[in-house]
């Protein structure tokens, strides 16, 4: 295999639904399925074997839960990025998702179409949110909002911070986004810190949940 081809890891302990997603991934010559795991301490076991690019992890699983195991894989700092599998039923579930550190999410009923896509542009170090699972949280996060009062604050930030904004929602790290808009990483925290001063953020979830409200992820 090339260097370049993409190391995936499938976590879901439903053996067709592997191997639907093997068959899938196996049509694309630059995507290369190393593991499979039945739940989520196997998976946390493969990850930390195989250092994939990206594990494709369904939320419900015996013993440990993919909510569970997306947070003990983050927390140990490493390369592999999280892609969630997910249900249209699974409005609540979506903010745990990115509380967790997933770097995306799929919707199950349409992974035969997205998830080519998806574990390409996790493993570039972009954001993936399938446009079915970003509309559940829209509409979720709307009846937290009714007034739009988001969009106002939205328009409060400067030209920059927007832009800051928007790159932080799709996954980019400071040292990215500094490249991307010719400024410093020194600079790209400035204006980071501007944006949770005015927003009052804590967490790259709340720029992923305000982004997607104002649908700024599909501009």
């Amino acid at each position: 295999m090339e260097s370049d081809v993409i190391r995936v890891v499938l976590a879901d302990d439903h053996a067709v639904v592997r191997a639907g997603l093997k068959a899938v991934l196996g049509k694309s010559p630059d995507i290369e399925v190393v593991g499979e795991a039945r739940g989520g301490q196997e998976a946390i076991s493969l990850v930390e074997q195989m250092q994939p690019a990206v594990i494709v992890m369904d939320l419900d699983m015996d013993e440990v839960g993919g909510i569970t195991a997306t947070k003990e894989i983050v927390a140990k700092g490493g390369a592999t990025r999280v892609l969630i599998l997910t249900m249209h039923s699974e409005e609540e579930s979506l903010t745990d998702v990115l509380q967790a550190g997933a770097s995306g999410f799929v919707v199950k009923s349409v992974a035969d179409r997205e998830i080519v896509d998806a574990v390409r542009a996790v493993a570039n170090g972009d954001g993936y949110f399938s446009p079915t699972a970003a509309r559940i949280m829209a509409q979720q996060l709307v009846r937290k909002d009714p007034r739009g009062q988001d969009q106002e604050r939205f328009a409060g930030l400067s030209e920059r911070e927007q832009s800051v904004l928007r790159l932080i929602a799709h996954g980019y790290s400071g040292p990215e986004i500094g490249t991307r808009l010719s400024i410093s990483p020194k600079t790209v925290e400035t204006y980071k810190q501007r944006i949770q001063e005015k927003l009052g953020f804590s967490h790259r979830a709340d720029y992923v949940q305000f982004a997607i409200k104002l649908g700024l992820l599909n501009e």
